[in-house]
């Protein structure tokens, strides 16, 4: 028979006990996990003693169970509020993340290049997300009609709240990301210590890249009762270091400027670098001498880095630089002609290189007729330094679920205007409430994503022009956001639009498992007359077929067509047809047949919607024999 779908997101403790059954199934009994044998078989053996170091805070094992918890929900369509529907590979999502995380993990599942996250910093003024094991979805419903909270240190946990959201988030968030992917996180000093200590536990101590630090200001603020902090920090893990690249900076004029030539070297300017190592070799402790006669040895503690054979013949090749007078300590030297790439990046990024939180607010204000509608935007430059460092490529997919403003989606624009790049990105954001008192509300902007949304259509157009000018040589060309989808249209390979879906219920009626009383018969008939149709009254076939996308595993971005089979509507997911699936009423065997036809991998039917019982029961028989795989909802 065919599998009936549930509506749930994948099961993430499941499909954990899979991957430990395949490499250990020795470690399995009667079902159940052995503990003592897996951790003997890594060699690892139980030990009574109960000091041990690890990072513990209260709900910590409760956040877990919550992150691997099914999600019930789903992500509802809404093309009205998106630009470029059809062609878009962008995909911004209404909703808590933790949701969100849940429910892309089936088609997102180890795809993400590239994740950059600005949570919230802890400030006890910022918001922390109060999550609920039991009910989510009602949960979220909640928090949407609500006000900011704030998470005050007289609140009594004040780090465990913060810690309780965050530690769910970053483990699916995990999931996502490829084995050469890498997360950034913005954090200040409230937060930095357990922030490390959670990635530690989450990414792996192994994986830590740096700790970058973010000049954020550009002037000191005298009203400080200690020290002016000029700087936040951003995070930086791998996946998997190993299988991780980073990405170089582009070399700038300023930094070739400091090679020179005073040896009239015919390779060209150079610089020269130190010759020792910090790790001590007996074998390459020894003397160099100079053209003047004098003798050079490694500082204590140091030596060369390399042999002494070597070293003679760097000197042949005039490698060796002594001082101008051919006495001083020798340095090598490296040639600006030689060097592949671009530059190293250094752990401080000054915000004369990547901007500074003024030049993000500015970004913003421009974008919004002088508006100051959001608090702290990150700059532009900002992301695209970690864009860079990310070392992302064409179609590479850039994760953002606490997205805020959306620049993140700014820069992955910018950047693929720039070098002909398609990368995607997927923002998420909870649709906070804006306060009354705020600008942002008077002037129509109800909820933080309705800001996000208008700074990506308003960016896109704006991008879009600068593209547009450039090729056709136009600067003195005008360009207003009604004509943006014509000239999405015109430059396809510059992708500035955004599919908009939100965090919802899911389509599919469940079972409403109340007890009532043996004399309430009409209730319990009533119930199951409901469940005759699986979908809810309220959704429509877009909806449904969007869900199904979903938790089949198929991006959200892929092609949705109508079809028709033997009077039948349907649809074809999928450049390549790789799901049908059809709603409609009167479902025949013929239709079947047709939909067969398409050589599809999976064909998807309502249980409900069959012609009659014998065209149910052939479906299965045809799709059989045709290697189809068929599931009903």
């Amino acid at each position: 028979m065919a599998e009936k779908m549930d509506g749930m997101s994948m099961d993430l403790e499941q499909a954990n006990m899979a991957k430990l059954r395949s490499v250990f199934p020795e470690c399995f009994a009667e079902g159940k996990l052995d503990m003592d044998k897996l951790l003997a078989l890594c060699g690892r053996y139980t030990e009574n003693d109960l000091e041990k170091y690890r990072f513990e805070w209260h709900g910590k094992s409760e956040c877990l169970r919550l992150a691997q918890k099914r999600s019930t929900g789903t992500l509802r369509p809404c093309p009205e509020e998106s630009v470029d529907w059809e062609h878009t590979k962008n995909l911004y999502i209404e909703g808590d993340n933790l949701e969100v995380l849940k429910l892309l993990q089936t088609a997102y599942y180890r795809k993400v290049k590239m994740i950059y996250i600005d949570p919230p910093y802890n400030t006890g003024n910022d918001f922390v997300y109060a999550d609920d094991f039991a009910d989510p979805i009602s949960r979220y419903k909640e928090i949407t009609q609500q006000t900011t909270k704030s998470n005050p240190e007289t609140m009594g946990r004040y780090h465990t709240n913060w810690l309780n959201m965050m530690y769910p988030r970053l483990r699916l968030a995990a999931n996502l990301l490829r084995d050469d992917g890498v997360i950034f996180i913005s954090i200040d000093d409230n937060e930095v210590d357990n922030l490390k200590k959670l990635c530690n536990e989450v990414f792996g101590e192994e994986n830590f890249i740096a700790q970058l630090i973010w000049e954020r200001a550009f002037s000191p603020k005298n009203d400080a009762k200690y020290v002016s902090t000029s700087h936040d920090y951003v995070l930086m893990y791998a996946k998997a270091l190993d299988s991780f690249s980073i990405g170089k900076l582009e070399r700038t004029e300023e930094v070739n400027s400091r090679y020179k030539n005073p040896d009239n070297d015919p390779r060209g300017p150079w610089a020269s670098g130190d010759l020792t190592a910090k790790t001590y070799s007996a074998a390459y402790d020894y003397g160099i001498v100079t053209p003047s006669g004098k003798e050079y040895f490694p500082t204590n503690g140091r030596s060369w880095n390399t042999s002494k054979e070597n070293m003679q013949n760097l000197i042949s090749d005039n490698r060796i630089w002594f001082g101008e007078n051919g006495d001083n300590t020798p340095r090598y030297k490296r040639f600006l002609s030689e060097l592949e790439g671009g530059m190293v990046a250094t752990s401080i990024m000054h915000y004369k290189d990547v901007g500074h939180s003024q030049e993000g607010r500015q970004e913003l204000k421009k974008l919004f007729d002088d508006k100051g509608y959001f608090d702290g935007p990150k700059p532009v430059r900002l992301l695209r330094r970690l864009l860079t460092l990310a070392n992302t490529n064409k179609d590479d997919i850039i994760l953002d679920f606490f997205s805020g403003s959306a620049t993140t989606a700014h820069a992955v624009m910018q950047l693929n205007a720039e070098d002909g790049g398609s990368r995607q990105f997927i923002m998420v954001q909870l649709p906070e409430v804006c306060d009354e008192k705020s600008e942002a509300y008077k002037a129509g902007y109800k909820n933080i994503c309705e800001i996000g949304k208008e700074r990506i259509r308003r960016a896109g157009a704006k991008i879009m022009h600068n593209a547009q000018c450039t090729i056709h040589n136009e600067k003195d060309a005008q360009l207003t956001l009604d004509n943006h989808c014509e000239l999405s249209i015109m430059n396809y390979e510059l992708d500035t639009g955004f599919r908009v879906f939100k965090l919802d219920s899911s389509n599919l009626k469940t079972w409403d498992g109340t007890p009532v009383s043996e004399e309430d018969y009409q209730l319990v008939l009533d119930r199951m007359n409901d469940m005759i149709d699986s979908v809810k009254n309220d959704r429509s076939n877009m909806d449904v077929v969007y869900e199904i996308m979903l938790k089949m595993g198929v991006p959200l971005t892929y092609s949705v067509m109508p079809l028709d089979f033997d009077g039948v509507k349907a649809y074809s997911i999928g450049e390549d047809g790789l799901l049908i699936v059809c709603l409609d009423e009167g479902i025949t065997t013929e239709a079947v047949e047709q939909m067969a036809d398409c050589t599809p991998a999976k064909i998807i039917l309502a249980e409900s919607c069959f012609a009659d019982i014998s065209a149910m029961r052939n479906a299965h028989y045809v799709l059989q024999n045709r290697g189809i795989e068929l599931k009903l909802i």
